[in-house]
């Protein structure tokens, strides 16, 4: 099986692009998801971060997300000790997918979608990475389209991830949304063609 790490910038169209790849034929997991599902009542972190952190709890007993991060992001210690917290039980999940799906389909292709392989290093446990780029304008005009986005929360995000210029030399491909969804497409079918072959030749 082929491991492929698909990550990109903010705005940049990485849902696009993995939900183009699992239309294709590739096996996906989103790490986002995994995050919700470990941060649920009953999740892995919920205990040890409402202990932790006391954040704001909604009426079904849920973490609200948005002020947990609120709590976090301007305290970088605060931030790592909620990464420490919430990481683990993410990577365990994703490995007992990555098992699954290898035992499932010896010869498939498995992409792990999340914001911050680069950054944390991890991309280094996959075979291959996509890296999903676009222009400043486009970035920053999808980033302001999402619900309750703000320009001023927008560039602090931006200002703390890798510039995508950097981000792009790690990658194994690079696929390039600033134009139409069907340039998008056509790319990811690229892609996805050249893993397909990859995979192919995998030793079982």
């Amino acid at each position: 099986m082929l491991n492929v790490g698909l990550t990109g910038g903010l705005g940049c169209g990485k849902s696009f692009v993995a939900a183009e790849l699992l239309r294709l034929g590739c096996h996906l997991i989103e790490t986002d998801r995994l995050g919700h599902q470990v941060l649920a009542p009953g999740g892995e972190a919920y205990e040890d971060v409402v202990r932790e952190f006391a954040p704001r709890l909604l009426p079904d007993g849920s973490i609200d997300r948005a002020a947990l991060a609120a709590q976090v992001f301007d305290y970088p210690d605060r931030l790592h000790r909620l990464n420490a917290l919430v990481h683990p039980p993410v990577k365990a999940r994703e490995q007992a997918w990555l098992d699954a799906v290898a035992a499932e389909d010896p010869r498939g292709i498995a992409v792990v979608e999340a914001a911050i392989l680069v950054e944390t290093g991890t991309y280094r446990n996959y075979d291959r990475l996509i890296v999903v780029v676009c222009n400043e304008v486009v970035q920053l005009q999808r980033a302001l389209a999402r619900h309750g986005a703000t320009l001023k929360g927008v560039q602090a995000r931006l200002s703390r991830q890798m510039p995508l210029m950097e981000k792009q030399k790690f990658a194994h491909y690079v696929i390039d949304s600033s134009g139409a969804p069907e340039d998008t497409r056509r790319q990811a079918g690229e892609v996805y063609a050249a893993l397909r072959r990859e995979a192919e030749n995998q030793p079982l």
